[in-house]
């Protein structure tokens, strides 16, 4: 006769378990059509029922994930649901929740930890529980761990606990969800061997780790990496910038090198749901250990400076057309965080939109990706985009260029503004009317 954890990895290997996946966000909805279109039941959890009810209707809600690929995923027999309840007809469950900052910079893990305590009254044996959602090194362990014992269950031989986190970069269209490697890491070896069984047929490649929390901790270092090397290169342009230099020329030039060098690149803040606070998941967790980690802090400093400084070059801007920022009509041109995708979390082009706004600016935004201000936590703002027209640019006293998407008519935009400051190195140094920033 099979062990529970046999009948589980037999269910996971032939495409008979029922994948159960919360949160249908940028994580979680491409998972779900990745499981659903290689033969698995798929039931998508979401406390929105507005995303439930678009994806039955095929009505996109992620730019870069299309209506007909919503189509499909109803066709493969995909079900949304909002009722927890239903946990108990799932195999797998894999958790794609939001874990943000609070305003005290503090991780928040009331996401993750009130979807654990909704669904525990449902578990049963024979489940994997998987948590994708970036947190610091520990929190599999010490709040899902717990939680689930407190159930009566044994974590490795009635239900099994894994930690494999989420690596999606919307827009990126040389990586898929399946393509790119998954790191997971199991409470115990049985729980490592059912994640693999539970991932190896989605994924191409699945990194098994010792542990829970090296899985998490490897998510931290690859955004802190990305952070401190962001931080570095935004002190460098102005640096650069006090200097006459282009910083973006510097770049493209250090980038000829071979080996030894990988090219990083400044902007107006950081963005996303990920570089600009998982750092901050691992230095409130070392302070636990007494350690300060300095470097991972001073990056956060100078990255999180960045949309003031950008402010500053625009007063420079103004003031050299003998105007100040009160009063003045501002378009920012591009609001997502990165270019050519619809995805507003921690955009610093908001950020700019606030700061401009609190100095008295009249702000307009462009960006044919938000077609409507969204509703945000910190943000509200009640705009829709405007096209970009030669009439249009010539009714702004200067036009801010926050990310810079290719849609954009970037020449038109020079010879038609009265004023540009770029923040993307979208134009060499030197153009009329141009100030980089």
């Amino acid at each position: 006769m099979m062990s529970i954890k046999q009948q589980l990895e037999h269910k996971l290997n032939n495409k008979t378990a029922v994948i159960g996946i919360i949160g249908l966000g940028y994580v979680g909805l491409p998972l779900a059509i990745c499981y659903a279109n290689i033969g698995y039941k798929v039931i998508g959890f979401d406390n929105d029922p507005d995303k439930i009810d678009k994806i039955r209707l095929s009505k996109t809600y992620i730019k870069h994930i299309a209506s007909d690929t919503l189509t499909t995923l109803n066709n493969n027999g995909f079900e949304g649901s909002s009722d927890f309840t239903r946990i108990n007809d799932v195999d797998a469950i894999i958790i794609c929740v939001p874990t943000p900052l609070n305003k005290y910079r503090e991780p928040d893990l009331s996401y993750v930890t009130s979807t654990i305590d909704s669904i525990l009254p449902y578990l049963k044996n024979g489940q994997v529980i998987s948590l994708e959602s970036t947190t610091y090194p520990g929190t599999t362990e010490e709040e899902l761990l717990p939680r689930i014992e407190s159930a009566g269950f044994k974590v490795g031989e009635d239900i099994f606990l894994i930690y494999s986190p989420e690596r999606e970069d919307p827009g990126n269209t040389q990586y898929t969800t399946s393509t790119i490697p998954k790191v997971c890491g199991g409470h115990t070896q049985n729980c490592s061997e059912v994640g693999q069984a539970l991932y190896g047929q989605a994924i191409d490649t699945v990194v098994s780790v010792s542990s829970t929390k090296v899985a998490e901790f490897t998510k931290i270092l690859e955004n802190i990496h990305r952070a401190v090397n962001i931080g570095l290169v935004n002190e460098m342009k102005i640096v650069a910038d006090k200097m006459g230099v282009d910083i973006h020329e510097v770049i493209e030039a250090a980038s000829t090198k071979p080996f030894g060098f990988t090219a990083f690149y400044p902007g107006p803040g950081l963005g996303g749901h990920c570089i600009p606070i998982d750092p901050f998941y691992l230095t409130w967790k070392a302070r636990e250990y007494g350690i300060n980690t300095r470097f991972i802090e001073l990056a956060g400093e100078i990255n999180t400076a960045m949309p003031l400084w950008v402010i500053s070059k625009v007063a420079d801007a103004l003031n050299s057309k003998a105007k100040s920022i009160m009063g003045s009509k501002i378009l920012v041109v591009g609001i997502s965080y990165k270019k050519n995708i619809d995805d507003m979390r921690e955009s610093p082009s908001v950020e700019l939109m606030q700061l401009l706004q609190a100095r008295g600016a009249l702000v307009s935004y462009s960006d044919p990706h938000v077609p409507h201000f969204p509703k945000m936590r910190k943000y509200h703002f009640d705009l829709s985009s405007v096209d970009i027209s030669e009439s249009m640019l010539k009714e702004y006293d200067c036009i801010l260029i926050a990310t810079d998407h290719d849609d954009f008519d970037y020449q038109l935009i020079q010879q038609a503004a009265d004023i540009v400051v770029d923040t993307r190195g979208r134009y060499k140094m030197g153009l009329e009317k141009v100030f980089k920033a």
